[in-house]
């Protein structure tokens, strides 16, 4: 029976049973209010297991990102690279911008505890350099996100040097990361059953519509992304009206991506939408592959709205400069954000740890973005993946323009 019962669960969709236990929990919570609190362990052992797989991913995946790139490999690459990431950081920009005119909070356990918080720039500037300098060690036992980034980026750039056995070796681990993450994201289920339970029972539906308000902002928000700040770029590149371009790569990537929740599995879509575009072989055939790896306007708007649905939560000031930053370093994070779905709210703690935020608190927004993923990791993934051709396309039709004149 138990063999059975695991089969089915195996072959039911994560979607779909994350969707049955928002449905339970919100049963469990209004029905037996008693028997929330034993079911909010559930929650606490999912949360205290992504406390303890975040610091290692963000070390290793990053490093292996730096140290995989071979010198000189991507030269001819540099214009769509530059989109890649101007695309991401202005996503990024939209996220904040987005979260600031929309602010949201959420029901968090320790939310009202602002002690860490920072009180201004140069605190804030500080704090970040402080971390920066930290033991590797005892950033990862701690969880400084800050110092895990500045060591994964050093011993990245440091292992371009190694031999290849060690270069495959990172390579290695960064696989193995990603399947001990896609083991957890699979408890997912659990943990949303007990974080919906309890928080029902204590805050009634006043906190669910905290949630969907977080969502229509991040949706909101990459819907601008993709009808606004990406045909504005690709006007700037192409020099044309970018629309029929942009709908085009909408209606026949971002349709296919929106359902499959991947961007690795929505390659092959771009690789032939590409092909009928009539883009150059040699050029799409190399970026669209990176794309699904680095170009991640999605995951940027993801980082910055639910770290600051955390800020406002804790009653945290955010300063324009502070906000800034918080644009880079987004960027950086979505850059680097796991291929595996879910993967970019695990760098959040990342952003975060921007404005002293506990992991406590931080790992219950990351449990609210698994909450609402149902809807916001598949807009994040159309995004993600219509951008890739959307600017491996411009950047080739520039190249057409420059030849012509």
């Amino acid at each position: 029976m138990f063999s059975s019962l695991m089969r089915l669960v195996l072959r039911t969709s994560l979607v779909t049973q994350i969707m049955c236990a928002m449905v339970l929990g919100v049963a469990i919570g209004y029905l037996m209010p008693e028997g929330a609190g034993f079911l909010s362990i559930l929650g606490k052992l999912f949360v205290s297991a992504l406390k303890a797989v975040a610091p290692i991913l963000v070390l290793i995946l990053v490093m292996a990102a730096i140290c995989g790139q071979r010198k000189g490999s991507t030269t001819h690459m540099r214009p769509i690279l530059l989109l890649y990431l101007v695309g991401t950081f202005a996503a990024a920009l939209v996220g904040v911008a987005a979260s600031m005119l929309f602010p949201t909070t959420l029901h968090l356990e320790g939310a009202a505890d602002v002690s860490q918080a920072p009180k201004n720039v140069s605190q804030v500037m500080l704090d970040l350099l402080m971390q920066v300098v930290d033991n590797p060690v005892h950033a990862l036992m701690a969880g400084n996100y800050i110092g895990v980034l500045a060591w994964a980026i050093a011993l990245g750039f440091a292992f371009r040097h190694a031999a290849e056995s060690s270069r495959q070796l990172i390579q290695d681990a960064a696989t193995a990361i990603t399947q001990v993450i896609q083991w957890v994201i699979r408890l997912a289920p659990l943990g949303i059953l007990g974080l919906v339970a309890s928080t029902f029972a204590e805050a009634g539906a006043d906190a669910l519509l905290g949630y969907v308000r977080v969502l229509f902002v991040l949706v909101g928000a990459m819907l601008f992304v993709a009808l606004v700040v990406n045909p504005l770029i690709v006007a700037v590149v192409i020099r044309a009206n970018p629309y029929p371009l942009a709908l085009t790569c909408l209606r026949e990537s971002a349709v296919t991506a929106f359902f499959t929740r991947s961007s690795a599995a929505n390659i092959p879509v771009n690789l032939a939408l590409a092909e009928k575009l009539g883009l150059d072989r040699d050029t799409y055939s190399i970026a669209i592959p990176l794309g699904a790896t680095i170009n991640m306007a999605g995951a940027a708007i993801t980082i910055s709205v639910l770290s600051l649905a955390a800020v406002h939560t804790m009653g945290i000031q955010v300063a324009v400069p502070t906000a800034i930053l918080l644009c880079v370093v987004s960027a950086l994070c979505a850059c680097g954000a796991s291929g595996v779905a879910g993967g970019s709210l695990l760098l959040i703690p990342l952003a975060c740890s921007l404005f002293g935020i506990s992991s406590d608190v931080v790992m219950q927004v990351v449990m609210v973005g698994m909450l609402i993923g149902v809807v916001q990791d598949s807009a994040e993934t159309a995004l993600n993946s219509s951008t890739d051709v959307l600017f491996t396309a411009a950047a080739c039709m520039r190249v057409d323009r420059l030849r012509q004149a």
